[in-house]
């Protein structure tokens, strides 16, 4: 087996507005910060499970007709032939 051909695993807090997880990564950032003695570094993300609609709850299906009335009603397709 090759030696080191693995990543570098580092400690690092992902941050999503007021919301933080702490865990390791690949990643690095020029940013650090120590938590319990150890340091961190600090990435900042766009959207986690704190915050995506789907895992807050906040997702909202509009959804009116079904999808197989809307692909017939847009081809006037007709199953009964």
């Amino acid at each position: 087996m090759k030696a080191d051909i693995q990543p570098q695993y580092n400690h690092v807090i992902f941050v999503d507005g007021d919301h933080e997880i702490v865990t390791r990564s690949t990643l690095t950032s020029k940013e650090t910060r120590e938590v319990d003695g150890v340091t961190h570094y600090v990435i900042p993300i766009e959207i986690s499970s704190y915050t995506h609609p789907f895992y807050s709850g906040k997702a909202r299906l509009i959804d009116t007709e079904g999808r197989v009335e809307k692909f017939k009603k847009r081809y006037k397709f007709d199953l009964t032939r």
